[in-house]
This record gives structure tokens, sequence and C-alpha cells, in this order.
């Protein structure tokens, strides 16, 4: 069986989470924590990365930063997992759901400007596949009606917009490392900070709402409780397996880059199938490689018979029983239904051999030629 998806590993993580016990230092915040959000800043130039338990905690953290609340309203796509709407559920902010452009299943900057009311105080943007939204347009709408935006960028490290970085463009991003990511410590994520007057906050955030950071870095003489918060920390075990993987990143992002060419180059002239579309001002990072057939469930169930795994992707937010009752869809649902039931997404991962790949192409390009 060709599995879908298998969890990121180059081969020195275990030493290095040995490394990380032989330290005594196995909580947030530690040595191989400190390496990790080098790398990122570095990487990302941006103005802060703090490593959290997930993207959800990231995700979790913006309402924070941005003090949500019952009579705040915030617009995302229908189209997303469940996180993106969860982080703000949690807040009782009324979650107003909008469509989706149908050649990169990415939130239209229309759909957003038509949902706005007086009660709007952010836009979530999520670059679906690691191809970036169409950014200058959502800006220009969120700097013309005063609101924040929040990138989740959870499948989008090494992904960028006109060169800029995806998750550094937005006032904050959150990126994954869960397994099924390019880059993977389990489970893990980053809060990207680019609003600078919400760093330190973002810092007593993460430490249950204490100045405990500040302390360390000796800005203060004691740490006390400045503000809500909660434990937003990423062990310093899972800190060290990421480590590695951020040490290998390139090596990592070549190999997936591979596969999805090899796939884009062997299924692009399929006239029954629609390839993913990469706008020309986005570089991508082979986060997946999805395929558009109104036969969904039938190719699904051909592969399985030839031992492969191929999966669809999200059910729209909006017509779940919790998408019902936090939020509700905004406009027409043109595109976010019907072209998510056309989804089919290949194995994907580090490591798959051309073979593979070959072997994918090969059973696809024979359902619908039969």
């Amino acid at each position: 069986m060709i599995p879908f998806n298998k969890p990121c590993v180059v081969g020195e993580e275990a030493a290095a989470m040995q490394e990380a016990i032989e330290q005594t230092k196995l909580s947030g915040n530690g040595p191989f924590g400190k390496k990790c959000t080098d790398w990122l800043e570095a990487r990302l130039q941006c103005e802060k990365v703090i490593l959290t338990p997930s993207c959800t905690a990231a995700l979790e953290m913006t309402t924070l930063l941005m003090e949500v609340g019952e009579k705040d309203e915030v617009i995302m796509p229908s189209y997303t997992f469940v996180s993106t709407a969860n982080a703000f559920a949690l807040r009782g902010t009324a979650i107003r759901f909008v469509d989706i452009e149908p050649n990169t299943m990415n939130i239209s900057p229309d759909a957003i400007e038509a949902a706005i009311t007086s009660r709007t105080k952010a836009i979530v943007v999520v670059h679906y596949a690691g191809i970036s939204c169409d950014m200058d347009s959502i800006m220009d709408i969120a700097n013309r009606y005063g609101l924040w935006v929040i990138e989740d960028a959870a499948q989008a490290l090494f992904s960028s917009y006109n060169g800029k970085p995806l998750g550094t463009i937005g006032h904050f991003g959150a990126i994954s490392f869960h397994e099924t990511k390019n880059f993977t410590c389990g489970e893990g994520g980053a809060l990207i900070v680019n609003h600078s007057e919400s760093v330190e906050r973002a810092e007593i955030l993460q430490e249950k709402g204490t100045n405990r950071e500040q302390f360390f870095k000796g800005m203060v003489d004691k740490y006390t409780w400045r503000d809500v918060g909660s434990s937003y920390l990423l062990s310093d075990l899972n800190a060290a397996y990421l480590s590695v993987q951020l040490q290998h990143a390139e090596l990592i992002n070549k190999s997936r880059l591979r596969a999805w060419k090899q796939y884009y180059d062997g299924l692009t002239d399929l006239p029954e199938v629609e390839v993913p579309h990469v706008p020309s001002e986005c570089q991508h990072n082979a986060h997946m490689f999805y395929i558009k057939t109104n036969q969904q469930q039938e190719l699904i169930e051909y592969l399985k018979k030839h031992d492969i795994m191929a999966v669809t992707h999200y059910v729209p937010l909006h017509s779940s029983h919790a998408g019902k009752k936090f939020g509700k869809f905004i406009g027409e649902d043109q595109f976010t239904t019907t072209e998510s039931e056309k989804i089919v997404r290949l194995p994907l991962y580090f490591g798959i051999g051309e073979e593979a790949v070959d072997d994918v192409v090969t059973h696809t390009q024979a359902f619908f030629n039969t």
C-alpha cells in the first residue's frame, strides 16, 4: 500500500532528542526551542516567532491578542480545518463564512468585502495547499476597514507571495508542525507576530499570563501574574525533533517539490481532471498535490483497490452542526461546496520515490482512460 502520508524523518531526530534529555531541560523555551525560533525568525525575516503546542494554540493566541469577544465578528473561508473557526468560537465571536476562488480554493477577496459589517474585527485567510491567497487585495481591504488579518499558514512554511514568506504579511501568522505537515515534530506549531505592539504580550500569554520570559531575560527581578494566558509552550523534546527538520528543510522541500512536479507533469493533460493552479506571484512548498474530478469517490475506491491511499479533504464548516451553531455563510455558496466535492488528494511525503509517484500517476490515468 502506498500511504497518503508518512511523518517526515530524516534520521537524526533521535540523537537530538537524546541530547535534550541529557541537557535536563525538557519543558518549553529551552535550548532546542531557541534553535528553532532563531531559524524561523531568520528564514521568515519576521518580528517574533513563538513555538506553541499546535497551530490550533497559535490561532487561539491571536484571538487573545486581538481581544475579540461576543460583540465581534470574524470573516473566514468555510473551506478550512475546524481549528480556524474553533479559536473564535471559544471567544463567542460570530463567524461569517464566505466563499472561495475555485482556481486556488482560497478565500475570495470580493466575498470578504461583501461580508464586512460594523462588528467585523478580523479576517482570517487560509493558504490552502501552501498556495497563497490574494494578499494584496486582502490587505487593501483590511487597511481600508481597519481590520486585523490573521494568516492560517498551517500548510505554508516555505511558501511565499511576491517573495514574502506566508505568515509574515498579516498582523499574525500561524504555522503547523503536525505529523501531516512538511516539517514536523509530531504535534507542534508556531505563532508569527508581525505586529510589534503585540510581541511582549504574546510572550506573557504563552507563559500562562506571567512575565516569566522577561525574568529569564533579566528584564525584571521576579515574575508575576500579569494577564490572562495559558501554557502555550512546546516541549523541548518536540523542539529537538523539529530542529533537525529545520536544519534539513531545503532537502525536505526539494524532495516534495520533485514529487509534486512529477504528479503535475503526469496528470496535467488528462481532460477529465483539474490540477492545482499556482498564480505567478506565488511560490508553493508542495504541501499537497490534489486533483479535481466529478468522480471523486469512484477514483478513491479504484486507487484503493490498487493499494494506493488517496483521500478527500474538508467538509465545508458552514454545513456542519457546529458551523451552524457558531457561524453562518454570508453570500452565495457558489464554489465552496461544489469544488470541495471534487478534491482527491494523492500520496505525497518526504522520501516518496519516483516509482511510487509513477504508480499513482499510471493508475490515475488508467482510471480515466477506461
